[in-house]
């Protein structure tokens, strides 16, 4: 099925390998040093190092890899509500929070 995007999606093997892979990252110094200050990338709020989870950029259920370049931490109250938003989409969802304000 093909979504909005003309996207037709990504095997389910594709995405275990790629869940696999971000957790490798997730074991790398690199990935200890993109959470090292506890900040989400998001909404730019501090928690514990810990407490961070990693986001695709651009969701693997939407193509995205586990790439160094599409991963970034995230407070587990975004990532919960970015779900498999593309960035763009993530953009719009935030502005129109704002404007319900």
């Amino acid at each position: 099925m093909t979504d909005f995007f003309g996207f037709d999606g990504i095997d389910e093997e594709e995405i275990r390998r790629e869940k696999a892979r971000a957790r490798e990252l997730r074991k790398t110094r690199w990935w200890q040093q993109k959470t090292s200050q506890g900040k989400c990338h998001y909404c730019g709020g501090t928690v514990s190092p810990k407490e961070l989870t990693m986001d695709h950029l651009v969701p693997l259920a939407r193509g995205g890899r586990s790439a160094k370049n599409n991963l970034v931490p995230s407070c587990k109250d975004c990532n919960n509500r970015k779900k498999s938003m593309m960035p763009l989409e993530w953009e719009e969802f935030l502005a129109g929070r704002k404007e319900a304000l």
